[in-house]
């Protein structure tokens, strides 16, 4: 599995060998959906919060007595049934959003998304992006030649967060070039989430080899090849 890579100018800069497992996966929505819900609900902010009736200042003395008076009996001037009492069932910042994500299954959705956009075709490699200082027409020229490149036609349309800059560490010129851009988002390959990627319609990967060998290490199976093999030499060793 063969991919283009591009310079800046929108030019061909040669060709890259993609692993098939990153880039080969087929596509499982049920995973991908797990995830992304729970990215987005431990991310969320627990702030709405209405008063109880144990929280309303006030409502220490009994409205009137028990009996007697004809009308119906309280206890409180800050029961749920009076006005300025406290709210019933109301929204409680002590509530918990978190749900529990395992490790794998985030990276599994991460790598079954970067297929699944290298399969519609939005997913580009660029070489490198050379910004010597700060220029937002630079960046904008950059994303209009990229637009260039055959099946890229609609990559500097102005929709908010149209694409997604992948690049291997921040640099403050590419930073700051972008940061004006609405359509453009700039995020280093190590904080790559499967959310970043769904929000986004292309993902731009920068400097690819580098890139691919950072996200591809997270699969950790030669961490785990390694493991394994260090097992079968102390089985061996222990026989012998």
């Amino acid at each position: 599995m063969e991919a283009k890579i591009y310079n800046q100018k929108g030019k061909e800069a040669g060709t890259i060998a993609l692993p098939e497992r990153v880039f080969g996966l087929p596509w499982n929505a049920d995973l991908v959906h797990q995830v992304i819900v729970s990215m987005q609900s431990n991310a969320r902010t627990n702030t709405a919060h209405a008063k109880g009736r144990g929280e309303v200042r006030g409502g220490g003395k009994k409205p009137w007595r028990q009996k007697g008076t004809g009308r119906a009996r309280h206890g409180s001037r800050r029961s749920p049934i009076w006005k300025g009492g406290g709210v019933t069932h109301g929204p409680s910042n002590k509530r918990n959003y978190d749900k529990k994500v395992n490790k794998k299954m985030k990276t599994k959705a991460l790598v079954t998304l970067l297929s699944e956009k290298l399969r519609k075709g939005e997913l580009l490699f660029v070489d490198a992006l050379d910004f010597k200082v700060p220029k937002t027409k630079e960046a904008s020229s950059a994303l209009v030649a990229l637009s260039k490149v055959d099946g890229f036609a609609t990559l500097n349309t102005k929709k908010h967060n149209n694409i997604f800059l992948a690049v291997p560490k921040r640099e403050a010129a590419i930073a700051k070039s972008f940061a004006n851009l609405p359509n453009a988002e700039v995020g280093e390959v190590r904080n790559l989430n499967p959310l970043d990627l769904a929000t986004h319609r292309y993902v731009v990967i920068v400097e690819p080899k580098e890139s691919i060998a950072f996200v591809e290490g997270k699969l950790g199976e030669k961490k785990m090849a390694k493991a394994a093999g260090k097992k079968a030499r102390a089985k061996k060793e222990k026989t012998e």
